[in-house]
């Protein structure tokens, strides 16, 4: 998103019924608020636990009770986004059960590609690298994130006979473990001899 997207999008929240109404801060925690909502949509496909959880936090030390924080919520998440939450989710699982022809080979190259984070460079966990995929797979088909980590544990059965997570964990503990235990190995030296003091 450019300087003049972001800016045309914040004053649209700002304008919205319930952004009139909010101080700079409230609002500033509102337009927070609103992203960690579009994040767990992304997520999960879903938002109503964390709309009524934010909603409460957020209506705590203010003047207004749940309901209108959540409704305040809502109007800053249509005013920055161009739709409301529900739409928001619809459209990924929508997205989810339209898929293009291509979407398993997608969805495989990316499962392919993981062993290949958890080993390179500085290594990672095969959770971290499987998020990672399944993230960038999500943005790709305009899906669901949680619906990228199905699709790649299919494809990935279906090229291999293989469950993707048992693959993942054992290319981690090839490879990753002995790195982050090496890593750690300094650490639990130097506490050693505090631990012997006490």
């Amino acid at each position: 998103m450019d300087d003049d997207d972001k800016q045309a999008r914040i004053q649209a929240a700002r304008d919205s019924f319930s952004g009139r109404g909010l101080t700079d801060t409230q609002f500033a925690e509102a337009w927070a608020l609103s992203g960690i909502i579009r994040g767990q949509i992304n997520r999960s496909g879903s938002f109503h636990e964390k709309l009524t959880d934010y909603a409460h936090a957020f209506a705590r030390n203010e003047r207004f009770d749940a309901m209108r924080s959540e409704a305040i919520l809502r109007d800053i998440y249509k005013g920055r986004y161009g739709e409301t939450m529900n739409q928001t989710r619809e459209t990924l699982l929508a997205a989810e059960k339209e898929l293009p022809q291509t979407a398993h080979s997608i969805a495989f190259a990316h499962a392919d590609s993981i062993s290949g984070l958890i080993q390179a460079g500085e290594t990672m966990p095969f959770y971290q690298a499987y998020d990672r995929m399944a993230v960038r797979l999500a943005g790709e088909l305009g899906i669901t994130q949680s619906g990228a980590k199905v699709l790649m544990k299919e494809s990935y059965a279906a090229a291999y006979g293989q469950d993707l997570y048992k693959a993942g964990k054992e290319v981690e503990q090839a490879y990753h473990k002995p790195v982050r235990d090496a890593g750690n190995a300094p650490r639990k030296a130097e506490q050693l001899p505090s631990r012997n003091r006490s």
